[in-house]
């Protein structure tokens, strides 16, 4: 990523405000399994995340979300009880890419709907 893009775009990473904000009032505390780096203040007060790749709140597995929002206070790895057999792992929001849920009247999938049972009158404007 370039110098410019880092100055003026915030949805591709870290900005230069960010990153120096970060290194100047803040201490790694772990990073998740998709790379996210994370991160709270020295006094401990506030926590924050760097994604790996797009800024996208949906990357934030379920336990560092938790982690984030002070519902818990140690690392997620020691803290949490471990993952149970039945657990799937979290998934990112697919909005908008080619693995978004689409219905069958989805415009994406050629806009056609079942047919109606019969028990529907569309309405006329007198």
């Amino acid at each position: 990523m370039g110098f410019w893009s880092k100055i003026f775009t915030w949805w591709n990473g870290a900005t230069i405000g960010t990153a120096w904000f970060t290194r100047r009032h803040g201490a790694r505390f772990g990073t998740d399994t998709l790379g996210n780096v994370y991160f709270r203040s020295k006094k401990g007060d506030k926590r924050w995340v760097i994604y790996q790749g797009a800024n996208d709140a949906s990357r934030i597995p379920p336990e560092w979300y938790s982690w984030l929002h002070h519902q818990i206070d140690g690392h997620p790895d020691e803290v949490l009880p471990p993952v149970r057999k039945f657990e799937k792992p979290a998934t990112p929001n697919l909005t908008g890419t080619a693995y978004a849920y689409l219905p069958s009247g989805a415009l994406e999938r050629g806009g056609q709907r079942a047919a109606a049972s019969g028990d529907y009158q569309a309405w006329t404007p007198e």
